[in-house]
């Protein structure tokens, strides 16, 4: 434990990059099966292309900021992205020795090999030349650039290309890699049980030469270039807002530069040509390995189909309510239930909004949506339930980034259905994953409600860690009500008093509980805070909490992401202690537990502790009434909390070592919930 604090926040693009390095760990665990160690890599690479198209820009921004203003706002974006480059150049050198060194000698001990051209037999080279004939040629978009001319070359956001030194220094090649096209990876003819697979570019560097024929090549190197993401878009009209999106969405491939990945092999007279030709700054100069983009290898092929090269498939859990009823709604209105994904199906989710579309009993469905799947279960029992004549009302968060055209697109295809299509409001996100249904029984309208910590999408369902609460509880159905009546312009506060509803409740409720911890600590009582979230950022929650650690409030929490709490500070942070896991699935849920003095206040739903989530976005926690789902929920989370084979500490030494582990008795959380989960719905 450190003694003296030289800080009281840790920045949060900083310590991002110390999540990504626990990314890194997983594909340096050979524990792992060596393709989902591969994956891993892929995960890390497209970490960080958005994080530099995201954090990075941002910063690049603030330095447009007059210095005088930066220095009253202790803004200091040079140093930070300095920082950055340090810890990233630090990263990106062991992520090449871990898939140079470890996984490529794995996948050959288990027949298969990554190759490169030099490396073709005469045989694979002919192929491969058939190939580049066939598949490959018509695609290509050679340039020719000369350095006496400026401007003349404008590279594509994350599209990678072949940037090749001749022999007259005057001028260089530039040239496409078509992996949209034709894929990255292509497999050549296996020789017995030895498969063999190489790079698209591999197959255009050995043709370099067809390309450019007309000039001799000295040498061929890949470069990147990754571009400002954000789309910095005047939203006070908000009947246009989604059009304006729609029509800005092109930024993203022409916007600022924020980094150049380059291969480290290019000679540096050759890389500052480069720079001053596309009108770039040292600092914007990232050197890299002979090839980028990784998470290409999401889609690396496995030709020998062998298990034991990737995680053993886990059959979904049977949820014992809603397989032993066809009916969810007399489920649902009897007792509360509680889905987590991906131990169950997604299609429960589906199922409900399904039976709501056929029903001819429910009235109204009404819902939000943040990150809508190109086509889905859900999705379809929308525009069924509009073709029966309900009232549907969908909310489409036009600015969930890089989601903004497929969302917009879907909104479109619901209101020609005759929906009710909200679009976001200025200046806010709506973020919340909830649904309302309305059905009349007996004369009576009686709401069914949804609550979770997920989006609507069935494919993030199978890796995203999340959870599900329905329940006809009226406490819950009548604010949510009042949720959607915010959302459709009805109300301008929902006046909530059990959910808590950013940016109205959420804030000043949170704040309430963990004063009240202190209170109870500091007349020498019991007091405890527990909570599970994707990332810890809000300066004021955390002086809450250092206030509260001063109290002697305990406060143990699990952050996935990055905090900008330091943790195990004497004088500071002693009692707070923190974990991270990160395994096969992504933990994505959110769970606040507070002791209130034994009679315990749980909360699950769309918020983190993140300025965005209590301030500048709509978002849905739903208090826990019913003592079965609380009791589970808190076996889930403790089950976490215990974990010590997936867990690593965050404190201030930022080393992100392992939690201790007992070899007699190993917790691996993900796998635990899924038998726990197991034995319950047995």
């Amino acid at each position: 434990m450190t003694e003296t604090p030289d800080k009281r926040f840790q920045h949060r693009d900083i310590d991002w990059l110390n999540f990504n390095k626990r990314v890194l760990q997983e594909a340096a665990d050979k524990s792992n099966p060596v393709l989902e160690r591969l994956r891993f890599l892929a995960i890390f690479s497209s970490n960080l292309d958005e994080y530099y198209r995201v954090r990075v820009s941002q910063l690049r921004q603030i330095k447009k900021i007059k210095k005088s203003l930066r220095k009253k706002l202790a803004l200091k974006p040079s140093k930070k992205v300095k920082q950055i480059i340090k810890d990233v150049k630090e990263q990106q050198i062991e992520f090449g020795e871990i898939f140079k060194h470890e996984i490529l000698p794995e996948l050959a001990e288990n027949h298969i090999h990554l190759i490169q051209h030099k490396d073709f037999t005469k045989n694979q080279l002919t192929e491969a030349q058939d190939i580049y004939q066939a598949k490959i040629k018509d695609l290509l978009e050679p340039q020719l650039v000369d350095f006496d001319k400026k401007n003349q070359l404008f590279l594509e956001n994350n599209t990678i290309y072949f940037f090749i030194a001749f022999e007259n220094e005057e001028e260089a090649g530039v040239v496409n890699i078509p992996v949209n096209q034709v894929g990255r990876f292509i497999e050549l003819k296996n020789s017995g049980e030895e498969h063999y697979i190489t790079f698209v570019d591999d197959i255009i560097r050995a043709e370099i030469h067809e390309v450019f024929p007309q000039r001799k090549v000295e040498g061929i190197y890949q470069v990147k270039m990754s571009r400002d993401a954000e789309l910095y878009i005047d939203d006070q009209f908000n009947g246009v807002l989604a059009e304006k999106i729609y029509e800005s969405l092109e930024q993203r491939t022409d916007g600022q530069p924020t980094r150049l990945l380059y291969d480290a092999e290019m000679p540096k007279e050759l890389q500052k040509k480069l720079r001053k030709h596309l009108g770039l700054g040292k600092i914007d100069m990232m050197p890299g390995g002979k090839y980028h983009n990784f998470s290409d290898f999401f889609s690396f092929p496995d030709p020998t189909d062998n298990p034991k090269l990737q995680y053993e498939a886990l059959i979904p859990i049977l949820h014992k309510a809603f397989e032993s009823e066809e009916d969810y709604f007399k489920i649902i209105k009897e007792k509360d239930q509680l889905l987590h994904f991906p131990y169950m199906s997604f299609s429960y989710v589906e199922n409900f909004i399904e039976q709501a579309a056929e029903d001819d009993d429910v009235v109204a469905i009404k819902i939000s949506l943040y990150r809508v799947a190109d086509e889905s279960a859900l999705t379809s029992s929308l525009l069924k339930a509009l073709e029966k004549g309900k009232e549907v009302t969908v909310f489409i968060e036009a600015k969930a980034r890089f989601d903004e055209e497929n969302n917009i697109t879907w909104g479109r295809k619901f209101e020609e259905k005759g929906a009710n299509v909200i679009y976001s409001y200025p200046k806010i996100k709506v973020h919340s994953k909830i649904f309302l249904i309305d059905r009349i029984e007996n004369g009576e309208s009686i709401k069914y409600a949804y609550v979770g910590t997920g989006n609507f999408n069935a494919e993030t369902s199978k890796i995203y860690c999340d959870h599900a609460l329905f329940t006809a509880h009226k406490k819950i159905t009548k604010e949510l009500d009042r949720v959607f009546k915010v959302l459709e312009g009805e109300l301008i506060i929902p006046r909530a008093k059990n959910l808590l509803v950013s940016p109205f409740e959420t804030r000043r409720e949170f704040t309430q509980m963990i004063l009240k911890e202190i209170d109870e600590a500091q007349a020498g009582r019991e007091a405890k805070i527990t909570a599970k979230m994707n990332s810890l950022e809000d300066e004021e929650m955390i002086d809450l909490l250092y206030r509260a650690n001063k109290s002697g409030v305990k406060i143990r929490l699990l952050v996935r992401g990055f905090t900008s709490l330091i943790a195990g500070v004497k004088g500071l942070s002693e009692n707070i202690y923190i974990t991270s896991i990160l395994d096969r699935f992504l933990e994505h849920g959110r769970i606040y537990i507070f002791h209130n003095g034994g009679e315990e206040r749980i909360f699950m739903g769309s918020a983190d502790w993140m300025n965005r989530n209590l301030n500048r976005r709509i978002e849905v926690l739903a208090p826990i009434f019913d003592e079965d789902i609380k009791q589970e929920l808190k076996e889930i989370l403790q089950i976490q909390l215990d974990d010590n084979v997936k867990a690593r500490v965050q404190d201030y030494t930022q080393k992100n070592e392992y939690v201790a582990h007992d070899p007699a008795h190993p917790i691996r959380s993900q796998y635990e919930i899924y038998n726990y989960l197991k034995k319950k719905h047995s």
